[in-house]
């Protein structure tokens, strides 16, 4: 958990898993890093079981990775206390890490084809919601998500495949279909849950 507890690298994790395979050069450039950087953020996934080599490929000093599985799942509820500590910083990342994602989504609004903008959604709703009321609507926005998932396995090799591997098929993903990103956030409004300094 702590390994992702890194905004950068959890970005190099997230292109790994969105694009396929890629080198730490071909990270640099996506991202606007030095391959340096790149290729140390890659050192790290790896030595956390998160990345591993790419076989068949590359050449030479060039050294081709892919991610191990499709997404991170951290629940709190089920964890040590030293794995909550660390999943505070993880939860951290995630959260900024998403704020940069929709950033970078909202400049290319302008650009989307019109049946992608007609269909795209940038909102927000405001409850009043206990713990457990959280808990239970988000069990059923996965159960709904799951739904929609095309294969259960890595990331397309490229951009523009059109097949997504799983552990022990290949299914071929609609025609016309885009990677899309859903994201779910739930969180207190900011302040509203802090308890009042002081306070045990």
């Amino acid at each position: 958990m702590r390994v992702l507890a890194h905004p950068l690298r959890l970005n190099v994790l997230t292109l790994l898993r969105e694009r396929g395979p890629s080198t730490a050069t071909r990270i640099a450039e996506e991202l606007g890093i030095n391959p340096g950087a790149a290729s140390y953020h890659l050192r790290r996934l790896a030595s956390g079981g998160l990345i591993v080599d790419e076989p068949g490929r590359g050449t030479g000093r060039e050294r081709w990775w892919k991610s191990l599985h499709r997404q991170s799942i951290h629940d709190p509820a089920t964890a040590s206390t030293e794995q909550r500590e660390a999943g505070r910083a993880y939860t951290q990342t995630v959260a900024v890490a998403a704020a940069d994602r929709l950033r970078r989504a909202a400049q290319e609004v302008a650009l989307l084809p019109q049946e992608w903008l007609d269909v795209a959604v940038y909102s927000d709703f405001l409850l009043c919601l206990t713990p457990g009321d959280v808990d239970r609507m988000r069990s059923e926005l996965f159960e709904v998500i799951a739904r929609y998932r095309h294969g259960a396995g890595e990331a397309p090799e490229v951009p523009e495949a059109t097949e997504v591997r799983g552990a022990t098929e290949v299914r071929r993903a609609p025609e016309g279909s885009s990677p899309i990103v859903l994201q779910v956030q739930a969180f207190p409004v900011p302040g509203a849950a802090l308890r009042p300094t002081g306070d045990a």
